[in-house]
């Protein structure tokens, strides 16, 4: 009589990230909560400089996932950071009884205490190009390099990264970023205004995200003056840059951080949906998540010429473009103007075509047999391409 084996449990899965869990909600939170259905995922953050004298781990579990935030005292070297890093990093392997596991990276810099382990495989979802951003360390190309070398499978969050990228990688596929279209889709049908945007008059033209060197102030500035009466919302985190430096008139205003959860009941209240970033070395990559969402939102958009907006969504008509102030006001009124009627139905089509579940199960469905090829001793089986 045979034996029944159960299936060997999934991989636990150690995310290296240089983004926050509770900063703001984007891509790594989408993929890793649908991540945490199946199996353990530590997402380890970049250290908490100061405080307590003694390096430790603080550890909290947040929608399954199991959120590691390393703590290490003032002063140390970057060679002494990373190794108290290393150290931290294995003891919460040994503690966790982390056996099997793979590396998820979405910062290239977290190899400096991590190249010694020996994961199942190496995933490397690429975002951003993190080089070109604000501060950003002069040996991450380096060490991009070095994790285009070790990684397993390469994902991409855009279009125009993919492009860029295409060529290092035998295994490299395009995700671009996705939405939950009924999250936002709830801002259809709000009416009541949140407190702190209750009092704003209308027109209002609102931007949720973060507000860092990739913001057009000076667009901003002059659209709020070319429209007195037009009332701008920027609602996130201010990063990188002097809160000084932004643009301060009656007609724009700064409402901070809101939660995930929050963010419909604002945009229900918007006439436009914007996306005014700058034009420079930091957004030549982007691909913004919240194109989408101001969609799945029912609002008209209007952008800059950011080329992962630009395709696809203004050649199909779902996003108005311009770059200076005359233009970007012109946009703003003709969205404002326009029957919504027909880019909803468009829109809603397109939405259709994407989710974040539909990318989680491609990019799992990937996952699966960069393992199975790696047990059997060949990580040649997986072919590149474009999955969207």
């Amino acid at each position: 009589m045979g034996h029944a084996f159960s299936p060997a449990p999934a991989p636990d899965l150690i995310c290296l990230s240089h983004l926050r869990w509770n900063f703001v909600f984007q891509r790594p939170q989408h993929l890793m909560t649908r991540c945490a259905r199946d199996r353990r995922v530590f997402f380890v953050e970049e250290p908490v400089i100061g405080g307590r004298t003694d390096p430790r781990l603080e550890i909290e579990t947040s929608s399954r996932v199991c959120v590691v935030v390393p703590h290490l005292p003032a002063g140390l070297s970057a060679a002494c950071s990373e190794g108290v890093q290393r150290a931290l990093l294995d003891e919460l392997i040994e503690q966790q009884q982390i056996e099997q596991y793979l590396l998820w990276y979405y910062t290239p810099m977290a190899l400096a205490f991590t190249d010694h382990l020996a994961p199942a495989a190496t995933i490397y979802d690429c975002m951003d190009e993190l080089s070109a951003f604000k501060n950003a360390p002069a040996v991450l190309k380096q060490r991009e390099a070095d994790l285009m070398r070790r990684a397993s499978l390469v994902l991409t969050g855009g279009q125009s990264l993919y492009e860029a990228k295409r060529h290092q990688h035998t295994n490299i596929h395009l995700f671009p970023s996705s939405v939950d279209v009924e999250h936002f889709a709830q801002a259809r049908g709000k009416t009541i205004d949140p407190g702190d945007q209750a009092a704003i008059p209308h027109p209002r033209l609102g931007f949720f995200g973060v507000i860092d060197e990739r913001m057009d102030l000076e667009l901003l500035d002059g659209v709020a003056a070319a429209r007195p009466a037009w009332h701008i919302v920027m609602l996130g985190p201010v990063v990188k840059i002097d809160s000084a430096a932004l643009p301060s008139r009656p007609n724009i205003h700064y409402l901070g951080p809101k939660k995930y959860g929050e963010l419909p009941q604002y945009v229900a209240g918007w006439e436009v949906a914007l996306l005014p970033f700058a034009r420079n070395e930091a957004t030549r990559f982007i691909s913004p998540t919240k194109t989408p969402e101001y969609l799945a939102a029912g609002k008209p958009v209007v952008s800059t010429s950011i080329r992962d907006v630009v395709r696809p969504y203004a050649q199909r008509g779902l996003v108005r473009i311009a770059d200076d102030v005359p233009g970007f006001v012109h946009a703003c009124t003709a969205a404002m103007a326009e029957d919504p009627t027909k880019r909803t139905t468009q829109a809603d089509a397109f939405l259709r075509q994407t989710s974040w579940e539909g990318t989680w199960s491609r990019i799992r469905r990937l996952v699966d047999v960069v393992l199975r090829s790696t047990d059997a001793g060949d990580e040649d089986e997986t072919a590149s391409g474009a999955v969207v």
